[in-house]
């Protein structure tokens, strides 16, 4: 099992308080944060920039998959039992954009929750401090940080608002 990831963590009321302190500790250099919000919050967000997540990846790959094994399958299938009715062609695509169009839903919210829970298990393994307030009315801001930079952003975080600064080893 990963060791607890050290650093500081602050727990803050107040949006703007949260906000503020992101901004310094990104001014001092401090670019790796992990921020608890018990709801979405576009100031938060804008803050952060955080990249997209890979997630989306794993829809796409998955939809295209899907797709391309249900044109693939009823092709294949009227290949293997074929039809002959009107003069047309055994492996006529338009009747099976259908069968495509739906595998390619199937999988893609079948890999789009595979790729949610395997990027949850690697965020996991992480091992970063958490208490239970930040789901109801807390914003948490977690700095990873040496033990001798520990006080500096501790008293950052107390000058910007934080309510609770606890030490993680």
């Amino acid at each position: 099992m990963a060791t607890m990831t050290a650093g500081v963590l602050g727990s803050f009321i107040h949006i703007d308080a949260a906000v503020d302190a992101i901004r310094a500790l990104q001014a001092q250099g401090h670019k790796d944060l992990t921020v608890y919000s018990p709801a979405p919050n576009h100031e938060l967000e804008e803050v952060l920039d955080h990249p997209v997540s890979p997630v989306r990846l794993f829809t796409l790959v998955g939809a295209l998959t899907g797709c391309a094994a249900g044109f693939a399958m009823t092709i294949w299938m009227s290949n293997n039992w074929p039809l002959l009715v009107g003069g047309k062609p055994f492996a006529s695509v338009p009747p099976y954009v259908v069968f495509a169009f739906e595998l390619m839903i199937l999988f893609g919210a079948l890999s789009t929750v595979a790729g949610i829970i395997i990027m949850s298990a690697v965020q996991a393994r992480r091992r970063i401090p958490y208490d239970e307030k930040f789901s109801d009315d807390h914003i948490g801001v977690f700095v990873p940080c040496r033990a001798e930079q520990a006080a500096t952003v501790e008293g950052l975080l107390r000058r910007a608002g934080s309510v609770e600064v606890t030490h993680a080893a």
